[in-house]
């Protein structure tokens, strides 16, 4: 009888032992980054063995200079980390050891930003290792660090072969949970590298400039710095604002003009043009002219659909409070008062304050202006503005106040009897917590529980339920 026992492995265990190898070299280089020499050889010899490229290994090459090299990986980058719908007994344990090496590559490009000043260059290349994470999780570059859903989120989330391969019956993790947790990491690593920049130095420079793409922490440094930059620096730095404010007003502009505003007003005739014509209704109310004989149906009268609306004017007055802890709130809410002020009949006022106020609304048509003369920082006095704000209640009914703040206030009490008033005279008044991107932020919870009592809850999260309310007042 033969004995057909060898000490070779089987071959799962074996891709098991390779996929582990690969993960605790990334578990070793995340929280020690010095060279691991026993894991960094294994890791080696498993990635040369199934035919990918040592460049995955260093941590100095960007997936993009990866894939500039071997192209044919990049569709393995697209939905790297979304879930399968595998069960253990079907795991290809192969193809989870090459996973595990591309896996380990963009989650350590990402999280091992490293210390020490950053360069333009850096910066750039860690957004970019960013965008590939992201394009990882089955979202577009720069969609979780903005905190909107995926497109594949709800197609990603369910049981199978998790990110990492794990199987065996854990369950595979929920997209939608691991992006609200993702995405507020990322922009804190992102803040992290802009505040190590020396952006003023970058700024003067306008090929590293250039490298540079805007963001939320990137813009929020640029407007604390403004005053301290000039000549070219500051040119430089106005052009990066500008390209943000386009972009994220592009965004906001397609949520707002999703709906009209107005219900439909009868009394004015439709026009009579092609794009009005109501083909339906046209058919209808001439068949009782169709000729069997013939065929044929003759019209002798078309009919048109109603396009116009009917709007009240309406007062918005928002008001910001641009203190340090909400400066993505100033930032968005400009944009979007700009956005609202373009729709007919909808008259936007815009105060922003901390311990003192500023009536923005002769530039709320320009949020680039608008941001320039914001002066972020200091402390938190919301009377200031509400000095400003009541007076611009003429017509309450016709009026919406949309305060924005984290509600940390010195003078809690008459702020908050000055804004009960408001609510009481018959004014739309909306206290919001946050608009942000990502719908992270904090509320006194003093306010929020008045709030609450007053029926006025707190709207907190993600710019699109400002945006929502706004247009369910002004519809």
């Amino acid at each position: 009888m033969t004995d057909h026992t060898t000490d070779e492995p089987p071959a799962a265990d074996a891709d098991e032992n390779r996929r582990q190898v690969l993960y605790w070299r990334l578990l070793a280089r995340l929280f020690d980054p010095e060279e691991q020499p026993a894991l960094e050889s294994a890791s080696l010899a498993v990635v040369e063995d199934i035919g990918l490229p040592p460049a995955l290994l260093d941590p100095q090459a960007s997936v993009d200079a990866v894939v500039q090299r071997h192209p044919e990986l990049a569709a393995e980058f697209d939905g790297l980390m979304v879930p399968g719908t595998a069960g253990d007994e079907d795991r290809d344990r192969a193809a989870e050891v090459r996973r595990a090496a591309l896996v380990s590559k963009v989650l350590l490009n990402v999280f091992s930003s490293g210390s020490g000043t950053v360069t333009a260059d850096r910066l750039a290349r860690w957004q970019s290792d960013a965008g590939w994470l992201e394009r990882a999780l089955g979202c577009g570059p720069g969609e979780l660090r903005g905190g909107r859903a995926p497109g594949g989120a709800g197609r990603a989330a369910g049981g199978g072969v998790s990110p990492a391969g794990t199987g065996g019956g854990f369950p595979a993790p929920d997209l939608g949970t691991l992006i609200p947790a993702i995405g507020p990491e990322l922009g804190a690593i992102e803040a992290d590298l802009v505040k190590r920049m020396h952006l003023r130095e970058v700024l003067a420079d306008p090929r590293l400039a250039a490298r540079l793409t805007p963001s939320m922490s990137l813009i929020e440094q640029l407007l604390r710095d403004k005053n301290n930059l000039s000549g070219v620096a500051l040119a430089n730095a106005k052009a990066l604002i500008r390209r943000f404010v386009d972009e994220v007003a592009e965004v906001l502009r397609t949520q707002v003009e999703k709906a009209s505003v107005g219900a439909l007003d009868r009394s004015v005739p439709p026009k009579r043009v092609f794009r009005n014509l109501d083909l339906d209704r046209t058919i209808w109310k001439n068949l009782t002219n169709w000729d069997p004989q013939e065929e044929r149906l003759y019209v002798d009268r078309l009919y048109y659909r109603h396009t116009a609306r009917k709007t009240t004017p309406q007062r918005l007055i928002v008001v910001v409070d641009q203190s340090g802890s909400m400066v993505d709130s100033m930032v968005n809410c400009t944009i979007l008062a700009s956005i609202f002020a373009g729709l007919p009949k909808v008259d936007v006022h815009l105060i922003a304050y901390d311990t003192q106020a500023l009536d923005l609304t002769p530039w709320v048509n320009d949020p680039f202006e608008t941001l320039l003369r914001t002066k972020l920082g200091g402390g938190t006095d919301g009377t200031v503005a509400m000095a400003l704000a009541q007076p611009k209640i003429a017509e309450p009914r016709n009026t919406v106040v949309v305060w924005i703040s984290d509600f940390y206030e010195w003078r809690c009490e008459p702020l908050f009897e000055s804004m009960a008033a408001i609510h009481r005279s018959g004014a739309r008044f909306i206290p919001v917590g946050s608009v942000t991107s990502a719908g992270r932020g904090s509320v006194n919870p003093w306010f929020r529980e008045r709030f609450k009592d007053l029926g006025t809850p707190v709207i907190s999260g993600h710019i699109r339920k400002l945006v929502h309310e706004l247009k369910s007042f002004l519809t």
